[in-house]
């Protein structure tokens, strides 16, 4: 919750403005606590369940409910405008956190107990019968979880740069492991969070261990439950969907403002949300992106790399409320007019509205990769253009698992998608660059980027990855968005088809989304590699168990283009 100090006749001039001329619920009640509950599930595990009711209100009232794994009370306060507003606040911690019962297993039972909570809720005295969600994060996976069970009492969603379906984003993006999410799951392997156990010094030696499987216990003496579990499971199986609320996407029909942005490293959670409200009407989707890092709409530069002051929206809170007041008490505040989608257009620096995600004025522009045989570095001949190649070719290198090149963050940031400059990582010779020419006028995207490639290996299994950049006239290569793709899970994440050594294989990576103008003079650059260091384990490249392993091999690399070898990237293009 944020205090303005405001001078008397500058409220306008402030976001006070939204507040006192908008149609907006009133802050008219005092905050009544009504208890702390243990909510029994389906399978009889009791959850501890918080409610706060606005203090006087007359008959029933529609609930805000939040799940969390943070521990109930975390941020308690900030959540108490809704109660002000006539609204019950319903906080609970989730199976196997802080005071609630059972097993702590990562988005494992989420679905189910999401639809048992709305259900009691809407049996409570002074529940009305609707229900609303918000939260980020694992708090906003909880809420597609539950809108996943069909279930006819969420009336509207607040989601804001959620998790999604764990081989598209974490932990398991791509088949890989996601590496970067060890901070999380250092800090979540007692009932209670604990965020010291994310700042170390020794995060270098921790992914160094093998077998994987084993870290926790190497690190903390222990094994630890979920980690184990998730050893378990290489491939995506039953364990796995069970985990997934975008495999019950159809079920899914609760009213939803989504918000995210391009440096979210839960990137790929909001993609499927986006794809989930293609369909909607217009009047029962609203979708926010800006150049915001996975703590969204926080800050006005993202590692050296600045923005407008537009880059921040002084309204969301306010959103917030008229959103739910739209959807749970039936006023017509006017939030669903204007365009349900608004983007920030990073380069042009400003916001853009339009009907649909990707913009309905966007479409695939192909750009195709060619070299003279050399594409190795920054300084090599790697180039990208419009036009076809006819004429094919290869580019080569080595893998070396234990010198994988880096994926640039800090992993005691906890922040995995960052807009970094890879110059000096480019110099590197495992991995190959292909850049444009520079631009003779601006080049405007818009939505998701692909990779379409053809390569061998001498290996039986490795990884790909694929980062797009834009390259400005001093030569910094400002990363934008990447992907990652396993190799023996190119035909799907549930089924494992080892490759054969020096086999041309095509591939197709999605990298998270993104909105940005490349500036005249500016080069667009491709990146290819097989590793990204603090962002997911190297491939050991044997083809064995990854959890299990303590070898690994060098892998020698080629990628072909040109001719039959149509290898390109396809670029979301604003018209």
């Amino acid at each position: 919750m944020v205090s303005v100090l405001v001078k008397e006749g500058y409220e306008s001039c402030t976001p006070v403005k939204y507040w006192t001329e908008g149609i907006v619920s009133k802050p008219e009640y005092l905050v009544e606590r009504k208890g702390v509950f243990m909510v029994e599930m389906r399978d009889k595990t009791k959850l501890a369940t918080e409610v706060w009711l606005p203090k006087g209100a007359v008959g029933k009232v529609p609930a805000i409910l939040i799940r969390t794994c943070y521990g109930r009370n975390n941020r308690l306060q900030g959540y108490f405008r809704y109660a002000m507003r006539g609204y019950a606040l319903v906080i609970q911690d989730v199976r196997g956190r802080d005071d609630s019962e059972g097993e702590w297993l990562p988005m494992h039972y989420e679905v189910e107990d999401g639809d048992d909570t709305l259900n009691w809720i809407a049996a409570q005295e002074w529940s009305e019968g609707s229900v609303g969600t918000i939260g980020a994060s694992y708090l906003g996976y909880v809420q597609w979880a539950a809108a996943a069970s069909g279930n006819e009492h969420l009336k509207a969603m607040i989601s804001i740069v959620t998790a999604g379906s764990p081989f598209i984003d974490i932990p398991r993006k791509g088949g890989t492991l996601v590496s970067g999410t060890m901070a999380w799951a250092f800090a979540m392997i007692n009932k209670k969070v604990n965020i010291e156990n994310i700042v170390r010094d020794d995060w270098n030696e921790v992914m160094k261990i093998r077998p994987v499987k084993d870290i926790p216990r190497r690190v903390f003496g222990r094994d630890v439950g979920f980690w184990t579990e998730w050893s378990s499971h290489e491939l995506q199986d039953e364990f796995w969907d069970k985990s997934s609320w975008y495999r019950l996407k159809h079920k899914i029909k609760a009213p939803a403002m989504i918000i995210s942005g391009w440096y979210d490293d839960n990137g790929m959670g909001t993609t499927e949300a986006c794809q989930v409200v293609e369909g909607y009407a217009a009047s029962n989707k609203k979708v926010i992106l800006g150049p915001w890092i996975h703590n969204a709409n926080s800050t006005r530069e993202v590692h050296n790399v600045p923005f407008e002051n537009n880059c921040l929206r002084d309204d969301m809170d306010y959103l917030h409320q008229l959103w739910f007041d739209r959807h749970l008490k039936g006023m017509d505040n006017g939030v669903n007019k204007g365009n349900p989608v608004e983007y920030y257009a990073v380069g042009d620096n400003k916001w853009v509205g339009c009907n649909t995600w990707p913009p309905e004025n966007s479409s695939l522009t192909d750009m195709y990769l060619t070299s003279g045989g050399s594409a190795n570095t920054s300084s090599g001949d790697g180039s990208l253009a419009f036009e076809k190649v006819e004429e094919t070719g290869t580019d080569s290198y080595d893998f070396d698992p234990a010198d994988p090149a880096p994926h640039i963050i800090d992993m005691s940031e906890n922040e995995l998608g960052v807009p970094e400059n890879y110059a000096d990582m480019e110099k590197r010779k495992d991995v190959l660059v292909y850049t444009s020419d520079a631009l003779a006028e601006d080049i405007s995207i818009a939505g998701d980027v692909y990779i379409e490639f053809h390569a061998s290996s001498s290996a039986k299994d490795t990884d790909w990855v694929v980062r797009l950049t834009d390259v400005d006239r001093s030569g910094n290569s400002i990363r934008l968005c990447d992907g990652v793709l396993r190799a023996k899970f190119r035909q799907g994440f549930d089924k494992m088809i080892l490759l054969e050594p020096g086999r041309i294989e095509k591939y197709v990576i999605k990298t998270s989304k993104v909105a940005n103008t490349f500036k005249k003079g500016h080069k667009i650059r491709l990146q290819i590699t097989s590793g990204a260091e603090n962002l997911i384990f190297p491939n050991p490249n044997t083809g064995s168990n990854f959890f299990e392993d303590t070898k690994a091999l060098v892998a020698s690399q080629k990628i072909y283009h040109g001719g039959k070898y149509e290898t390109k990237i396809r670029l979301p293009r604003v018209k």
